[in-house]
């Protein structure tokens, strides 16, 4: 089953940001991942919360590769600078329909 890393970012402190996306996108491609967002350009619909800097969705192949890459060495350093250099809402999600009614993607 497909996962899904969903991330809800505001930058605080911008000095992170430009090695995390060089070096990141390329871990996240080598480790199995495949962006389908990365935005700024966010339209709130509706809901209480403000809406974030930065979405972001990373679909992994599976559970096991996300938390592979996550908890990798390689990428420690750089998690560790997004979460100083910004207000995070990091979410792992399963690729499933728990209602069992729509078709969902391989």
């Amino acid at each position: 089953m497909k996962y899904y890393s969903v991330a809800e970012i505001d930058i605080t402190d911008q000095s992170w940001v430009p090695a995390y996306v060089r070096d990141v996108t390329k871990l996240v491609e080598q480790s199995g991942g495949r962006y389908l967002a990365r935005t700024s350009r966010i339209e709130k619909i509706e809901g209480e919360r403000k809406a974030p800097q930065i979405f972001l969705i990373i679909e992994w192949p599976s559970k096991d590769a996300a938390e592979a890459f996550y908890e990798s060495d390689e990428y420690k350093p750089y998690r560790q600078s997004r979460m100083e250099g910004a207000r995070n809402e990091f979410l792992l999600v399963a690729g499933e329909d728990i209602a069992k009614a729509a078709r969902m993607a391989d």
